[in-house]
């Protein structure tokens, strides 16, 4: 293995141990009378750090069938379904933390019954991307992954003027990471997958899609082959989990609806 993939991966295989200990951390410091809807949060994080832990140490890229390890484990099929678990429990934990702004707050009720619907949609995508290795599908997966992130901005925005003290310093920070993280997809991600698009338009028929999903991956030791996705799938593994460890320890959002 190269020595940049090594270090890479490295760092990865560091992060998805230290993320176990910042859940652990985050489930300690949970008061034990939480309500029952911020313990959903806790246990729907560990299912996307368990997820991201996972896909930290076997990393894959699906289109391709690329890994790092020729094992049993390294097939797209089992890391695409860990990676639709965990991102599903992600888009969750935003659906509930917005439902505790309550029905009063009419942008943040409707957000918290779209998002998850939204990604679900957006997992069609990506399975369907996969299955066929058409990178436009791709594109549309993190588009919808952009239009969910633009609609819980916009719940946050109108949940700002009513909000004070910690709840206030929170959708500020939540704002300004929302527009972040739209600002990347559009500029970098989304565009990428439109650029392989255009560079590799043939797709895969269904038969031979299906097969080389249950199959081994290619195994691939070149940073060359792993360059362009380290960024997303870095972020991905490390800034995301922070956030999804972060959410059950949120301040109410319920009080800024009204």
């Amino acid at each position: 293995m190269q020595g940049a993939l090594l270090a890479w991966w490295l760092a990865l295989c560091a992060s998805a141990a230290l993320n176990v200990l910042l859940w652990i951390w985050s489930a300690r410091s949970l008061s034990p009378d939480a309500p029952a809807l911020r313990r959903r949060i806790l246990w729907l994080s560990a299912i996307y750090v368990l997820g991201c832990g996972f896909r930290s140490i076997f990393p894959m890229i699906d289109a391709p069938r690329l890994c790092l390890y020729d094992n049993w484990i390294s097939r797209i099929a089992i890391g695409r379904t860990i990676a639709t678990a965990a991102e599903l429990s992600f888009a969750a934990q935003w659906a509930l933390l917005l439902r505790e702004a309550g029905t009063d707050a009419r942008l943040a009720a409707f957000a918290s019954r779209a998002v998850v619907p939204i990604i679900v949609l957006a997992e069609v995508c990506s399975w369907s991307a996969v299955l066929t290795s058409n990178y436009l599908l791709h594109a549309a997966e993190n588009s919808l992954w952009t239009l969910a992130a633009a609609l819980v901005l916009a719940a946050f925005v109108s949940l700002r003027p009513g909000a004070e003290g910690t709840a206030r310093r929170f959708l500020d920070a939540a704002c300004v990471a929302a527009l972040v993280y739209i600002a990347y997809m559009a500029i970098a991600d989304v565009p990428m997958y439109v650029s392989r698009w255009r560079a590799f338009g043939d797709t895969l028929p269904l038969g031979e899609g299906w097969r080389t999903l249950l199959e081994r991956c290619v195994v691939r030791r070149e940073w060359s082959a792993w360059r362009e996705d380290a960024t997303w799938l870095t972020l991905y593994f490390t800034v995301c989990v922070w956030v999804s460890c972060a959410l059950p320890h949120a301040p109410r959002l319920k009080a800024s609806a009204r």
